[in-house]
């Protein structure tokens, strides 16, 4: 199934003493580009998160993002008041007993070791493996995402390949207009000239050579046989890039026809399977 690059997926979880949120947004782009924002915390874990992020989203430009929140609840103070008080008491007595000014006790209390309660232990393995299943989840949402984008990404394309294969029925009529104005051009000319001089066989023959040069009739063919490919590759699954070649095939035999098409109505039509085609490709540009 055709997915788009484009797409978006959030998860969340408690853990003992935290939250932890993880977000992870998705653009087009030619490979894959990962960028990842973590705390220094997890940065031990960034290597596996990166692998799984690489092998379940396999091209695009990736921001992921790792957001902590600290659950500073249940007992749990950033003050150690035990060891702040004792500190205070000691030095408020120093300060009393060498009859020095008093002072500011709390900013030198809070500098001083083990008074504030630092969260940085290490992370377990229980930890690193509850990350691998958030950014998983993550990474599912962006996925659902990406087909969502994808289903209207394929309908686009149905349409625009429709609006070709139209336009190409359309220049139909003008094709034998086209051709008898070009040989009632020629003979003009002839007349024009002595026509004693000119060898009717010669004529004939060099009319036919030039017909031929102006049919378009194998362009009309393989432009078919583009359209109907690009319609068939569709239903495959990381095409995108695939679908760009045949999009550049496609856009060759639109122009080749616009180089034979001498002919008002005809270019009129080239012009606008052109902007068709500029559409798809455009598209291409965000499918997977």
């Amino acid at each position: 199934m055709l997915q788009s690059m484009t797409g978006f997926g959030k998860s969340n979880a408690l853990f003992e003493s935290r939250k932890v949120s993880i977000e992870i947004r998705t653009l087009n782009s030619k490979g894959l580009d990962l960028n990842m924002k973590l705390p220094s915390i997890y940065k031990e874990a960034e290597p596996c998160l990166r692998n799984l992020i690489s092998n379940k989203l396999t091209r695009g430009k990736i921001e992921f993002s790792l957001f902590i929140e600290s659950e500073k609840l249940k007992g749990t103070s950033l003050v150690n008041r035990n060891v702040a008080t004792s500190y205070y008491n000691e030095i408020k007595s120093l300060n009393e007993s060498w009859g020095e000014q008093p002072v500011d006790y709390l900013g030198l209390v809070l500098r001083l070791p083990d008074v504030l309660n630092n969260d940085t232990t290490e992370i377990e393995e229980s930890e690193i493996n509850q990350l691998k299943a958030l950014t998983s989840e993550a990474c599912e949402m962006v996925e659902s995402f990406r087909k969502k984008e994808g289903l209207d990404l394929q309908n686009e394309f149905c349409k625009r390949v429709d609006e070709i294969r139209k336009l190409m029925d359309e220049i139909v009529p003008f094709e034998k207009e086209r051709l008898d104005a070009t040989r009632e051009r020629l003979l003009k000319g002839l007349n024009e000239i002595n026509s004693e001089k000119v060898d009717n066989n010669r004529f004939e023959q060099e009319m036919i050579f030039y017909i031929e040069k102006l049919d378009i009739a194998e362009e009309k063919m393989r432009l078919s046989n583009h359209l109907s490919y690009f319609e068939e590759t569709l239903e495959l699954p990381n095409s995108g890039k695939k679908l760009g070649f045949i999009a550049q095939e496609m856009g060759r035999e639109i122009n080749t026809i616009g180089s034979k098409c001498n002919h008002s109505e005809m270019q009129r039509r080239v012009v606008l399977m052109k902007d068709s085609l500029e559409k798809i490709k455009e598209q291409v540009l965000n499918t997977l």
